[in-house]
C-alpha cells in the first residue's frame, strides 16, 4: 500500500492485530529485511513495516535528507493512518529515526526498541558518509554489496546462508542511488545522545556482539542516556542481528514489548 505524505508517497504493509508496533529498517534496505520479525510479531501486534524514504517501493526525490525529515515522514503516515500509538523498533538508520521520533513527536511512541544504532556520529562520519554517497553515484550500488554484507554479518554466517546473502545483496544493490546518498547525509548529522537523558518512553538497546560499524560500546551510550534504558548484546551477530540471530532477537524484542507496564 502507499501514502501520500508531505512530498512523497510512502510503502507500506500492515499485518496481524493488536498493539501497533512500527518496523523502520536500515540504509540501503527495505521492509524485506523484517521478514522474520514480520512473522513473530504479527501474531500479537498491527505490525506497520515501512520503506524509508529513499528506499525499497517509497519515493526517491533529490536529497540530502534529514532524520527529522524521516521522523515527520513516519509520523504523517502514522497521522494518516490513524494511529495514535505505536512501539518501534528501529536497526541502524530506523534506530537512528526512532530516536528523533521520540525526541521530536514523543506522544506517538510507546515502548522503544533501538538495535545497532547510535546516537552520535564518529569523528569521520561525515567523510566517510560523504565518500560512501560518492562511491555510489560514481559506481552504483551493485559496487557497494560485498563491503556492506561484510559489515551486516560475520563471516561464519555468511558462509552458512549463500541464499539469504544473494537476496540482501540483491536488496542491497536495488537500493536507489539518490535514496541512499540522501540518507548517508542524514546519517552523518545523528546527534541525539545529549538529549535522550529527556525522555520517558521504556527502552530496550539491542547490538550484535561482533557489530564494527555500530559497535556495543555506542550501544552503551545511548543505554546510558535514555532513563531507565535497558542494553542487551546478542552473541554471535554482527549488525544485523534480527537476521543473523533472529530466534534471540525476537525473544528479546517480544519479552520487553509484551512485559507488563511498569508501576
Amino acid at each position: 500500500m502507499k501514502a501520500r505524505i508531505g512530498d512523497i508517497d510512502i510503502h507500506y504493509e500492515i499485518s496481524g492485530q493488536g498493539p501497533w508496533v512500527t518496523l523502520s529498517h536500515s540504509l540501503a534496505a527495505h521492509g524485506g529485511m523484517w521478514a522474520p520479525q514480520v512473522e513473530a510479531l504479527s501474531a500479537h501486534f498491527t505490525v506497520l513495516n515501512v520503506d524509508t524514504r529513499g528506499h525499497g517501493q517509497t519515493d526517491a526525490p533529490p536529497g540530502p535528507y534529514s532524520l527529522e525529515q524521516m521522523a515527520d515522514d513516519a509520523r504523517g503516515l502514522l497521522a494518516h493512518l490513524g494511529v495514535a500509538r505505536t512501539h518501534w523498533l528501529g536497526l541502524s538508520m530506523g534506530g537512528m529515526i526512532g530516536q528523533v521520533m521520540a525526541l521530536r513527536h514523543p506522544e506517538v511512541l510507546d515502548r522503544v526498541v533501538l538495535a545497532d544504532t547510535t546516537g552520535q556520529g564518529a569523528p569521520n562520519a561525515v567523510q566517510m558518509w560523504a565518500e560512501r554517497a560518492q562511491a555510489a553515484r560514481a559506481s552504483g550500488m551493485a559496487a557497494l554489496v560485498e563491503g556492506t554484507l561484510s559489515r551486516w554479518f560475520t563471516q561464519p554466517f555468511r558462509a552458512r546462508e549463500p541464499t539469504l546473502m544473494t537476496q540482501i545483496g540483491a536488496m542491497i544493490a536495488r537500493t536507489p542511488v539518490e535514496g541512499y546518498a540522501g540518507c548517508c547525509a542524514a546519517i552523518a548529522g545523528v546527534s541525539t545522545l545529549e538529549r535522550l537523558h529527556t525522555l520517558g518512553h521504556p527502552a530496550l538497546v539491542l547490538v550484535g556482539d561482533q557489530d564494527q560499524g555500530t559497535p556495543p560500546a555506542m550501544a552503551q551510550l545511548i543505554a546510558e542516556h535514555w532513563p531507565g534504558a535497558r542494553l542487551q548484546v546478542l552473541a554471535d551477530a554482527a549488525h544485523l542481528p534480527n537476521l543473523e540471530q533472529a530466534q534471540a532477537f525476537n525473544r528479546a524484542v517480544l519479552d520487553f514489548l509484551l512485559a507488563p507496564a511498569r508501576s
